[in-house]
């Protein structure tokens, strides 16, 4: 049984919605949660839930990260907090009477600067990636999910040829693990599709990816094939991909809210509506980022789900599902595998 430490107090709506999720996830899965937080306000919670109480388990800590806290400032000041103390348990290991994997909904920066604190890096990770699913036309892998994974999307912001390397490598042991897809279509995001295309540093990785024979690599695409699903791991550097991620979430908040005013105002919308509403549902369907939990932190030796700061309760029970998935598939061996590969690649070129 895989064992997963949540971080109860981190999140917009924490700590009643990761509890409400965990408290959900017990009853659906054979994972054994350790929620870490005020141990009264947890245990209140929990009594007004259905739950199954032998697969959860309070771990006391005292305080939490505020969302808008500086990272470091936060985690200095604050050690005994819900996000260091369940970082910390996870490093020990599940065999050292820890845990196999963090997930939490706090603080994005604190989340990521936690894991670097108390995690390692996989042998041959040059940089960690935060990854995250985005909504495409197209469906693959045996689950059919439709989703393209995208990284990085945050966690470092200026890259080289050979970190893009390696979070192509990254991003495709994670697509085999989450979305059953033996053989990813993996991309890079370039301003076209033209191997010359792109920085020097995008360049550079097209020609070491092309090089690669376990990987298949698909070349460049570009924003507008995002969508489209053209790719199954598409990379970029962290601002780039945090950029991707903001709009693909506003575009997607923006047509609802324009539905829901549409309906609101006039008879004639409405009506359309009506006709539309099928092809709605399945749109908010489509873009419903909760029924994938988070984004995991490639790179790490531990595993890391990182949920949207606004995950109710189902977002958090998905983010425990992917994270327990994760550890059961052995996702940092799978890669430490894949980037064994890269291993007799040549350096890459000088930029011109």
């Amino acid at each position: 049984m895989a064992i997963v430490a949540v971080d109860a107090m981190g999140g917009d709506d924490a700590p009643a919605a990761i509890v409400a999720g965990a408290a959900e996830a017990s009853l659906s899965s054979e994972v054994l949660i350790r929620l870490v937080g005020d141990e009264a306000e947890i245990a209140r919670l929990l009594a007004a839930r259905p739950h199954e109480k032998s697969h959860i388990q309070i771990v006391p800590s005292v305080g939490r990260i505020p969302m808008d806290a500086s990272p470091r400032t936060a985690l200095a000041e604050l050690p005994g907090a819900s996000l260091p103390v369940a970082a910390r348990y996870v490093a020990l290991g599940s065999a050292a009477g820890g845990a196999d994997a963090l997930v939490s909904a706090g603080n994005t920066g604190a989340v990521i600067l936690a894991c670097a604190q108390a995690f390692q890096r996989i042998e041959g990770v040059s940089r960690t990636a935060l990854a995250a699913v985005v909504p495409t036309e197209r469906r693959h892998g045996a689950k059919s999910d439709p989703f393209t994974l995208l990284l990085d999307v945050g966690a470092t912001v200026r890259v080289r040829a050979e970190d893009l390397v390696g979070f192509a490598l990254m991003g495709a042991a994670y697509s085999g693990v989450i979305s059953k897809n033996a053989r990813p279509r993996v991309a890079l995001l370039s301003n076209g599709t033209e191997p010359n295309k792109g920085t020097d540093e995008i360049i550079a990785a097209h020609e070491l990816l092309l090089k690669i024979p376990d990987i298949d690599f698909i070349g460049n695409v570009e924003g507008v094939d995002i969508p489209r699903g053209s790719a199954d791991v598409i990379v970029c550097d962290g601002f780039t991909g945090n950029v991707v991620l903001k709009m693909f979430e506003g575009v997607s908040e923006t047509v609802m809210r324009l539905a829901r005013y549409a309906y609101r105002n006039k008879l004639a919308w409405k009506l359309a509506l009506a006709l539309l509403s099928s092809g709605i549902k399945q749109l908010k369907s489509v873009t419903d980022w909760q029924q994938y939990g988070g984004a995991p932190i490639l790179g790490f030796d531990r595993i890391c789900i990182k949920a949207h700061g606004r995950s109710g309760p189902r977002a958090i029970k998905n983010a425990i599902k992917v994270a327990a998935r994760c550890v059961e598939q052995d996702l940092s061996g799978r890669i430490g595998s894949h980037l064994g590969q890269r291993s007799s690649l040549p350096a890459p070129p000088p930029p011109a």
